[in-house]
């Protein structure tokens, strides 16, 4: 193998819960993430931009401040290392994805090689059904030749089960080892053949510790266009929606893809204590000598939940 899956992927906390989102205003009809009071830190994964919208990188944590309701916490936690991650490469492969396909393969394969070389990946393929690009019993490879071989093994035809794939790509994240997961989806974000339906599936992203990036490919016209869902999952989950303008861009979304995983910052802190449930907003802020407005991306808020009975902590 080029590349030892055998690695030492970082778990940040089995029991933490990251909380990921775009920094900005808090939608109200956000179903907010839950933690409880035996949960001792809030892990946060940031991505860190200038005004231009370029990644920033070689921050450290003086630069970063972080309230939650409006009261700084101190930072106890943070990384800046590329460490490995758990990857999830979902690839529509529906009869109406059948005339991008050569372009969709390459891009994805252009992400997987831009990768961190340790992280852990598998591959989804799915049209009405969702299929495992790698063999039976392979869960995840780090083989750039296993993950080629993996994205090549479907074939378009049929309806699109997307929230499907987006179910199965959570429940095959859950058994990798790294503590930072991503889910990259390509669609053109229609669903017309799950057997989960929209909600359930937005549900089991909202719970999840994952981060998605959608990648909308599709013309305006095309009768199976949902570029709502693409953006919906990206929101939810802290990662980011890109449509390209045409296919050739998509190479270059996929190295941007790599290298903002790859340059996310980690930041956590303890949850300060309550007696009872609320939500809890979080801001982070980063300012730095020589860059000028820049902007972190996280989620913005969760809802406490403490012990039942605190005797027993």
């Amino acid at each position: 193998m080029r590349r030892r899956l055998a690695v030492r992927c970082i778990a940040l906390a089995s029991a933490v819960l990251v909380l990921v989102s775009r920094a900005g205003a808090i939608a109200q009809d956000e179903p907010p993430y839950t933690i409880r009071s035996d949960v001792r830190l809030v892990l946060l994964d940031v991505a860190v931009t200038d005004h231009r919208g370029a990644l920033v990188a070689g921050l450290t944590r003086r630069n970063f401040d972080v309230t939650e309701n409006g009261l700084s916490q101190p930072i106890t936690v943070f990384a800046n290392d590329d460490v490995p991650v758990t990857v999830g490469i979902l690839v529509d492969e529906s009869l109406s994805m059948a005339p991008k396909r050569a372009e969709v393969l390459s891009a994805a394969e252009t992400l997987i090689a831009k990768s961190n070389p340790k992280d852990e990946v598998f591959v989804l393929n799915f049209n009405e059904h969702v299929t495992r690009g790698l063999p039976n019993g392979l869960l995840f490879s780090d083989d750039i030749g296993q993950l080629r071989a993996a994205l090549h093994r479907g074939m378009p035809q049929g309806r699109t089960a997307l929230n499907d794939a987006i179910v199965e790509g959570l429940q095959q994240l859950e058994m990798g080892r790294c503590g930072k997961k991503t889910l990259v989806v390509i669609s053109d974000g229609g669903d017309n053949a799950s057997h989960a339906g929209r909600k359930d599936m937005l549900a089991r992203v909202e719970k999840s510790l994952a981060t998605i990036y959608t990648i909308g490919v599709s013309s305006p016209g095309d009768p199976d266009r949902d570029l709502g869902l693409l953006k919906e999952l990206a929101r939810v989950s802290g990662g980011e929606a890109h449509f390209p303008a045409d296919l050739s861009s998509m190479a270059p979304i996929c190295i941007g893809i790599a290298q903002e995983i790859r340059s996310r910052y980690t930041i956590g802190y303890p949850p300060p204590p309550a007696h009872a449930s609320a939500l809890r907003r979080i801001q982070v802020y980063v300012t730095a000598p020589g860059h000028s407005h820049l902007t972190a991306r996280t989620r913005t808020s969760y809802s406490y939940e403490p012990a039942e009975n605190p005797d027993n902590k």
